[in-house]
């Protein structure tokens, strides 16, 4: 599946700006580790664009991502995408194996909190630091839909520390910055 297939597929199920920018950031930290992990940045990249596409449609626990890694199958979707799909979200049981698929756990979360840190800062990256983000991460009423336990889970099963993660997420996301409406 190439960048262009995965993101009409996106945008055919999802309206939603916000969450059409979640999809670019996921998909910038996950060609960003691609590169650092020597991995193949289209494929990983493509699965960041399309873990949630299903998400706007259906919400619930019970549907999401199980529909659309059906709606993936149907389309012919190589099961390596499928399965990293389902394999983002700890209530669906798949183990992650592989490390893209460890990997599209800890991107997911940890992008949409840097950004939340990001928004406050000024809307800037660069004022984004671990110590902001672990200080936030004390906040219970801070982007209180984010388990705090996934943030630290997702660094570990990619065996980086917490604190680096942060800084390599916050680089991948310089990178799309204005197309996140944020200052890098």
């Amino acid at each position: 599946m190439t960048r262009d297939e995965a993101w009409n597929l996106l945008c055919e199920y999802t309206q939603s700006e916000n969450l059409r920018r979640h999809a670019l950031a996921v998909e910038a930290c996950m060609r960003y580790y691609a590169r650092l992990f020597g991995e193949d940045e289209e494929l990983w990249g493509v699965v960041g664009l399309l873990h949630d596409f299903d998400y706007e449609r259906y919400p619930s626990l019970e549907e999401h991502p199980f529909r659309g890694m059906e709606i993936l199958r149907e389309r012919g979707a190589p099961e390596v995408i499928i399965r990293a799909v389902g394999a983002h979200a700890n209530h669906t049981g798949i183990p992650r194996e592989s490390l893209l698929e460890r990997a599209i756990f800890a991107c997911d979360e940890i992008s949409g909190f840097v950004i939340a840190v990001a928004l406050v800062k000024g809307r800037t990256l660069s004022a984004v630091t671990p110590e902001s983000v672990r200080k936030r991460m004390k906040e219970k009423g801070f982007a209180r839909g984010v388990n705090r336990d996934d943030l630290l889970q997702g660094a570990d099963e990619l065996g980086i520390p917490f604190d680096e993660h942060v800084e390599h997420v916050v680089r991948a996301l310089q990178g799309i910055a204005d197309q996140l409406g944020l200052n890098p």
